[in-house]
């Protein structure tokens, strides 16, 4: 709560248009501080700091892929903020979606643009196996695992003994389901494993997941100028100590007022953790029409690995009942996640297809909606131009450039 005391002595600060003092210091209250990031009861080791060391490991490891060309890291490159800097990222194939940044991703309700994948963990095994982007398998993995003497004693240490893997006919080198590539051989090896070899192999992979989230979870970063700006203000300190700049501070009164943006950019990690469809135009008409949460939806409650499956540690947790409830509709086709706006300005190109290579183009289409495109029948009722003039649209890029944050303990990055 804010006293009467302290919002007198700020009164004098905002401008005699736009937000009233209360109303100022109400929303900005609700942007900052950040809580602690809260615990993943589907993962037993999230907290475990050995598994994090070895979830570091196997990111930068490029034979988790099976010509040792990709690593996690190939598009989420700590020197990009674990971004890859592409519009599209590049596997196997060129993909049809941005890499999104890593930075703070363990505060992240949803995974993927689509929301496809509902843990962390979950998430990780995806770019893993999927046959356009590192290509590996989960066998492979494993044999991985037992001939490198490192990885076998970090991996016993914390999950126990490994699978014994000696006997090729029931442990092929390579294999995994590929239910949409029936025909190829590691899914036709995969079919011909016992089920209770796939077993050990599936939860030897959930255990591989839970260490890279483990890591990843640690990818934080600490307070922003803005977070500096927030505390000095609510602290009664008008000028909020300095830490904004003129153009800034007016770029917040903009956020926070005209702009509306925390109609979606809410909270204190600036994201309604929601998704939308802002009718943004695709980045060139080659690309197929993406049907974002409407898919993204259905695949999550399919998933084996999800927050309610045999592989969760809380199955009939609260995060388990978020994807039993889940539903899919018409509605939601064309829908993608909301991303956060902290350290925004460090990882261009922004939307899902990398479409706007600078934040001043992104704040020009929502100014005017200019060349906006719309899929399916479902329309944001509150997606309207804003209308920002030119100073006023530099102004909110200036503020939008203080969200950016150095990594809480610099060793996870590096």
């Amino acid at each position: 709560m804010i006293s009467a005391a302290i919002l007198c002595s700020l009164a004098c600060a905002l401008p005699q248009e736009g937000l009233s003092p209360e109303r100022f210091a109400r929303k900005l209250s609700r942007l900052s501080p950040r809580p602690e990031l809260s615990p993943d009861p589907t993962n037993a080791f999230a907290l475990d700091e050995r598994a994090a060391r070895f979830g570091r490991a196997l990111f930068f490891d490029a034979r988790l892929s099976p010509d040792g060309s990709f690593s996690c890291a190939t598009c989420h490159d700590p020197a990009r903020a674990f971004t890859d800097g592409r519009p599209l990222s590049l596997g196997r194939e060129l993909l049809t979606r941005n890499a999104p940044t890593l930075l703070d991703v363990g505060r992240r309700r949803w995974l993927f643009w689509d929301g496809r994948a509902d843990s962390l963990w979950a998430q990780a095994r995806h770019p893993l196996e999927s046959p356009i982007e590192m290509d590996g398998d989960r066998l492979a993995l494993a044999h991985l695992l037992q001939s490198d003497a490192g990885y076998r004693a970090k991996y016993e240490e914390l999950f126990g003994r490994l699978p014994e893997l000696m006997d090729g006919a029931r442990f092929p080198a390579r294999a995994k389901p590929m239910p949409k590539h029936e025909r190829d051989p590691r899914h036709l090896a995969w079919e011909r494993m016992t089920t209770d070899d796939r077993a050990q192999i599936d939860a030897l992979l959930s255990n591989v997941s839970k260490s890279l989230a483990a890591f990843q979870r640690r990818i934080q970063t600490g307070r922003s100028k803005f977070d500096e700006f927030a505390s000095a203000y609510l602290g009664g300190d008008a000028a909020g100590g300095g830490h904004l700049s003129a153009e800034a501070r007016r770029g917040l009164e903009l956020f926070l007022g005209k702009g509306q943006c925390t109609l979606c950019h809410m909270g204190p990690e600036l994201t309604d953790e929601e998704f939308h469809h802002i009718a943004v135009p695709p980045l060139n008409e080659e690309l197929p029409i993406d049907q974002g949460r409407h898919l993204g939806a259905i695949l999550v409650k399919r998933d084996p690995f999800n927050a309610s499956g045999e592989h969760s540690d809380q199955p009939e947790g609260e995060t388990a009942d978020f994807v039993r409830l889940l539903i899919s509709d018409a509605d939601q086709f064309g829908e993608m996640r909301t991303p956060s706006l902290r350290n925004v300005a460090r990882t261009a190109p922004y939307m899902h297809q990398g479409q706007f290579n600078t934040l001043e183009e992104v704040v020009h289409f929502y100014s005017t909606l200019e060349g906006a495109q719309r899929t399916g029948h479902h329309q944001e009722l509150t997606l309207t131009p804003a209308n920002f003039t030119v100073p006023e649209a530099q102004d909110l890029v200036s503020f939008l450039r203080t969200l950016s944050a150095p990594l809480s303990e610099p060793k996870w990055g590096e």
